[in-house]
């Protein structure tokens, strides 16, 4: 009987990308697979458009949409009107919320092998627990922020103090290069509630069977032995961590045909410097025009993905408005740069532009899935941090990778435009950037190599299939849910 998989993405279109992706291995290796995924709790066409084209794209998996919980009390901390006083702490309690619809869609499935949930959704674990299902996280970052967050849980109950009262003092974590406390997400900083409850969502994460990473061994080997040796869960026993990446998007599909990737066949080979700050990135005005001075005066060609600023900076969906380039953008810009440079409004098909054979830099925010997008792509990376892990992701990145440089003053109001200026210039004419750009050839080799039969990655992967328990009937059938793509 063919085996079943449920994979149970977190919020946002950054989390349902990877796990979409993942879908499509389990289908390559015969398995029948279920995305539940979860609607963010308010309107988000980003959401909407991504689950619909990926129904589209991939027939073979089926797609539904958890209808959503009943709404929640005020979440602790919350204000007046009801929000929460931290997108974090109202992102978990919806989180928590939806294990009441993903149990009831569980247990209408008639059988199902393996329950695979988002590292967010570590709530789940209780349903999981509930219906005996075998139950894995899938870390959708990198293998040296699992270590840092999974020693971080035990870190806290020796130190008498918040993360960010350690201010620049080094964190040394097993596996990773040094950091400093203030490069830790801003969440997990203070001594409030939303450090507490993330602190206690990693600490859950070795209840799980196993922990699956989107990495490779070589791109991050001393991350991956500290894991194995069980130096970063002081006490208690390691799941088994399996690299299986770089799962990454093919691209391809309608795609294809969008207008920047036109534009950029008239360009040169390896000429286009491409800035794209991921499905959450948005900056201010002062900020858009200190970049685009900065593109202006280095006089390289570039395209780049602008976005409105946001107006509610504690609405992480916020629905996304079509820039005004005129009023955003300095006076002239456009024409002064038209020919060598284009902008995007909103989106653009990232991984088709970050292979296209005229791209040769690329300006990242360093959330994973753009950083292994651009690392398969064998392109230099401009580090850009924004929020969460990223800053984290900077470090590794250009400290133990050594596949990027930092844009400095990403960690102050303004990166300014000379600095924006320098660095591109630096990647695209420098003999340091030339020297960047080499390496990132290398690796790209080596990530393809780990996934091809005999690769790291594709070993892993056939180590977790075998570690995967036999089907498990639920037995509880139920006319509540169907598991169709109509459901979108």
């Amino acid at each position: 009987m063919e085996r079943t998989v449920v994979l149970y993405p977190g919020l946002g279109v950054g989390h349902l990308v990877p796990m979409v992706e993942l879908a499509k291995v389990f289908l390559r290796h015969g398995l029948a697979v279920t995305v539940a995924a979860v609607k963010p709790p308010l309107d988000s066409p980003d959401f909407s458009a991504a689950v619909a084209r990926f129904a589209e794209c991939n027939p073979a998996i089926n797609f539904h949409v958890l209808p959503p919980p009943p709404p929640p009390p005020a979440p602790v901390g919350s204000g007046s009107d009801g929000k929460s006083a931290s997108p974090i702490v109202g992102m978990l309690g919806f989180l928590n919320a939806m294990n009441a619809p993903l149990r009831d869609f569980l247990c209408s499935l008639p059988s199902v092998d393996a329950l695979i949930v988002d590292m967010f959704c570590t709530d789940a674990l209780d349903v999981a627990s509930e219906l005996r299902l075998p139950v894995y996280v899938f870390f959708t970052s990198a293998a040296s922020d699992l270590a840092v967050f999974l020693h971080l849980t035990s870190m806290r109950d020796s130190i008498n103090t918040s993360f960010g009262e350690l201010g620049d003092s080094m964190i040394h974590i097993p596996g990773c290069p040094p950091f400093k406390a203030s490069e830790l997400p801003s969440d997990i900083l203070s001594d409030n509630e939303a450090s507490r409850l993330i602190l206690l969502m990693f600490r859950r994460h070795p209840e799980s069977r196993g922990i699956l990473v989107n990495t490779f061994e070589s791109l991050e080997t001393r991350a991956l032995r500290a894991l194995e040796d069980g130096l970063c869960v002081p006490g208690r026993a390691t799941p088994t961590v399996y690299s299986i990446g770089p799962i990454v998007s093919g691209g391809g599909g309608s795609d294809k045909d969008h207008d920047c990737l036109r534009w950029l066949d008239a360009q040169p080979d390896n000429s286009v410097v491409f800035l794209s700050f991921g499905s959450l990135g948005r900056f201010c005005k002062k900020q858009l025009e200190e970049i685009a001075i900065g593109l202006q005066k280095s006089e390289k060609r570039f395209l780049w993905v602008v976005r409105s600023p946001r107006i509610d900076e504690k609405n992480v969906f916020e629905p996304l408005a079509e820039p005004d380039l005129d009023a955003l953008l300095p006076a002239g810009f456009m024409e002064e740069t038209r020919g060598r440079g284009l902008v995007v409004k909103l989106w653009a098909p990232q991984v088709e532009v970050l292979r296209h054979r005229a791209t040769g830099a690329f300006v990242t925010h360093c959330g994973w899935n753009s950083t292994l997008e651009g690392i398969t792509a064998g392109l230099p990376l401009l580090c850009w941090p924004l929020y969460a892990e990223q800053r984290l992701n900077k470090v590794f990145v250009v400290e133990e990778m050594k596949l990027g440089v930092e844009m400095r003053g990403y960690d102050e109001e303004v990166v300014v435009a000379e600095e924006v200026e320098a660095k591109v210039r630096w990647v695209m004419e420098s003999e340091g950037g030339q020297a960047l750009r080499q390496r990132a050839a290398a690796v790209k080799d080596a990530a393809a190599q780990a996934i091809k039969e005999g690769g790291s990655s594709h070993a892993a992967f056939f180590k977790f299939l075998e570690d995967l328990p036999l089907q498990v009937s639920r037995g509880m059938p139920s006319s509540q849910t169907e598991v169709t793509t109509r459901d979108i």
